[in-house]
């Protein structure tokens, strides 16, 4: 089994390749270091936290840190997304609501899944 197989990791991917492209298409130039870089570099943080948390998956512990550090990358790309709005930087609202969509339905499964591990480990 590998990370890849983990529906969170596969949202994360996803996700994480449609931001990118978000930030270089639909954002006004003066964005792409700005928030642009900041959602960029969270979402992918979201992505990365699962792999190395899934690759130190034989310690719970260290395997729900880097799970719950994820979900907080989670938040953290929410709330640009969420600037990168109210800032009228990104003005195309069916893009947005689709990614902000996505985003939470992700966040609700990483919390989930968290839950998942923080069980068995207390069962064993």
């Amino acid at each position: 089994m590998s990370y890849e197989t983990l529906e969170i990791w596969q949202m994360a991917r996803t996700l994480s390749v449609d931001v990118h492209r978000m930030t270089l298409a639909d954002l006004p130039r003066f964005e792409l270091h700005e928030e642009g870089g900041q959602i960029r570099r969270s979402v992918k943080s979201m992505r990365s936290n699962i792999v190395e948390g899934y690759g130190r998956r034989r310690y719970k512990a260290d395997f729900i840190k880097y799970l719950v550090y994820a979900q907080s990358e989670c938040d953290e790309t929410r709330d640009h997304l969420k600037v990168l709005w109210e800032t009228g930087s990104l003005k195309n609202e069916p893009l947005y609501l689709d990614l902000l969509e996505r985003i939470e339905h992700l966040g609700r499964k990483i919390n989930l899944f968290t839950q998942s591990v923080e069980r068995s480990h207390r069962t064993k």
